[in-house]
Formats: structure tokens, C-alpha cells, sequence
């Protein structure tokens, strides 16, 4: 399907032409992340998903990417921007009918696990130090896959530890300020403001790379919006790679707009971006993404959960799952 940016402009045109019935359209939802600043913030913050597509774009903050699906589920969210990938893989081994459509940020130092310095947990003792002790941290996410591959690495009983259902970032924060806790995790500004408060990384993010475990996020719809409005979809897509390569050519023009769009203050929002890398096009379409990768990943994670006793069982593959047609069509 080809599609030029103009057409955007005039979506009864692109209806015609493409059997994209738009006219129905006016508005549509999209979920994403406070506190997580991206690229595409400007064209959010700017309206130009708005104008280029000719519709009012609904932005519906989430706290967690289980959240966003159960939302696309439920009807009340067509698109989820910066998604992960784990509760996406999760939904879909569950039965849901989503789809990858992009990959939105990848980010290894972005989501970590903090260490209370009290407990005095490295990556060298984390077997005997951890042992018997609190972790606040989300539940079937990407960050619990680290923590439980991190954990296996360090060689910590994962049958004597207790891992409580984290609500947050913030949450996260008090929790390990509270010291009721040996260890907690999360993604974002969190886990820079947990190091500030005296915490210390168990692994770092390039040390958990190396032994396999790759953290990105996704951009992700339901079948049926991407079934009925396939041209919403890539015009999305055409606005994000715009505003990616934008960003990817000279960041320091839009640290203010994307700031204030993820209401954070500027140095916060410059440390996260620094461990931000928002792929263009081309990229996300090779072998290392979407090309079969994020498909790869995917099984991967489900295995792994199946073989810790968090879901019965995992799909044979989760190639239907990645739609790469819309993508293809951005300019």
C-alpha cells in the first residue's frame, strides 16, 4: 500500500483509493507513558499527528503496558506508543488480538533494578544477599523478565525471594526509601532518582546485554483498527519516523517541548533521553527488529516465563503478530 503525505490531508481521498473507510472517523485513542520522554512528544505536543492526519488524536496516559492492552482490549485505546514488549507477548499468548506495528524506543539502561545500600547487594553476593529478601517490582512486564534472567544469572533462588506487585515509579522510589525492601525495580526516571537517593545498580544495562536480555518498546494496535484504518495506522507511523529523524539529526531543539510534554524538568528528561535510541525505518524493518528479532524475542520471553512457573504455556511462534505492511508504506 503506498501513500503520500498529502493524502493524509485528505483522508476521504485515501479511503477511495486505498479502501481505508476513514469517513467514519473523526477521532481515535492513543496510550502512552508520563515520565518517559520520546521523540515523537513533539508532533504530540505540537498537534502534527493531528494535522497531518486530519483527526483529533486522544493521548491517554498509562502506568503500565499490561494496563495499555487491557485497554486496546476493551475497545477504549486503538494505538499504544512505547508499549512493552513483554505484557504485549503476554496478551497475545493469553489470546488478544493486537499487533506490533513499530518499534518505538530502545532503551538497556532505561529500566534497571536499584539495591537498597543497606543490604549491601552486588552482582558478585546478590545469591547471599538477596536471599529471603523483598523486590518491588512489576509483574509480567519487561521488567520482570530482566529481574528474573538477572536473578538466574546471579545464581539467586528465585523460590526464596518475595516479589511484591509494584504500582509505579514513584511507588518504586518510596518503596526502597522505605528500606522495606533489598531491592526494587522500575523503568523511567525512577530508577535515576533510586541511584540519587544512594541506591546502586545490581547489573548494569550494557553487563545485562551481554548475557542476552534486550529492552525495547513497541508501537502496537488491535486487528481490527489496523483492519478498518490501515492509512491511520501508517500515517501515524509517517509522523513518528518524521519525528525521530528529526530528533536522530538534532536533539537539543526539542529537550523543552518533549519535557514539558513527559512533565519532567529538563536535566531529568536529558539523563533518560541519553539512554534513549528511537530506530528509523530501515532499522526497524531489519533482521535485528522486526525483520524477525522482535518475533525471536518474543518466544524467548515466553519460554523462559513457562519455564518459571508464571503461565502454562507459550505459542509456537509469534511471527502473525508482527505486521511490518504499515511500516513499509511510511516515506
Amino acid at each position: 500500500m503506498k501513500r503520500l503525505m498529502a493524502a493524509l490531508m485528505a483522508l476521504s481521498l485515501v479511503a477511495v483509493a486505498c479502501g481505508d473507510d476513514s469517513s467514519d472517523l473523526e477521532e481515535f485513542n492513543v496510550a502512552y507513558f508520563l515520565e518517559w520522554p520520546t521523540a515523537n512528544q513533539v508532533a504530540q505536543a505540537e498537534k502534527t499527528y493531528d494535522a497531518e492526519l486530519g483527526l483529533t488524536v486522544n493521548w491517554t496516559p498509562f502506568v503500565s503496558g499490561g494496563d495499555m492492552a487491557q485497554a486496546m482490549e476493551a475497545g477504549d485505546i486503538d494505538i499504544s506508543y512505547s508499549q512493552g514488549l513483554t505484557p504485549f507477548a503476554n496478551f497475545v499468548t493469553g489470546g488478544s488480538d493486537l499487533l506490533i506495528v513499530g518499534v518505538a524506543v530502545t532503551y538497556a539502561d532505561a529500566d534497571n533494578c536499584v539495591a537498597h545500600p543497606d543490604y549491601g547487594v552486588t552482582k558478585d553476593n546478590a545469591a547471599q544477599t538477596l536471599d529471603g529478601q523483598k523486590i518491588y517490582t512489576p509483574l509480567g512486564n519487561v521488567t520482570h523478565f530482566k529481574l528474573l534472567k538477572m536473578l538466574e544469572h546471579l545464581g539467586v533462588d528465585t523460590g526464596a525471594v518475595e516479589l511484591i506487585q509494584s504500582e509505579g515509579g514513584p511507588a518504586a522510589v518510596a518503596a526502597l526509601d522505605s528500606g522495606e525492601v533489598a531491592m526494587a525495580c522500575a523503568f523511567g526516571g525512577a530508577v535515576n532518582q533510586m541511584v540519587a537517593n544512594g541506591g546502586n545498580l545490581v547489573m548494569t544495562g550494557a553487563e545485562q546485554e551481554d548475557i542476552g536480555i534486550r529492552v525495547f518498546d513497541i508501537i502496537s494496535t488491535t486487528g481490527d483498527f489496523a483492519e478498518a484504518y490501515p492509512d491511520v495506522v501508517t500515517g501515524f507511523l509517517q509522523v513518528t519516523e518524521d519525528a525521530n529523524r528529526a530528533y536522530n539529526n538534532d536533539r537539543a531543539p526539542f529537550i523543552d517541548t518533549i519535557a514539558a510534554a513527559a512533565e519532567m524538568d529538563r536535566a531529568a528528561t536529558s539523563a533518560l533521553l541519553d539512554a534513549f535510541a528511537f530506530p528509523e525505518k530501515d532499522l526497524q524493518l531489519s533482521d535485528a527488529w522486526l525483520g524477525g528479532t522482535v518475533q525471536s524475542v518474543m518466544k524467548e520471553q515466553m519460554d523462559f516465563f513457562v519455564a518459571q512457573g508464571e503461565i502454562e504455556s507459550a505459542l509456537p511462534s509469534y511471527d502473525s503478530y508482527v505486521d511490518t505492511s504499515f511500516l513499509e508504506a511510511v516515506e
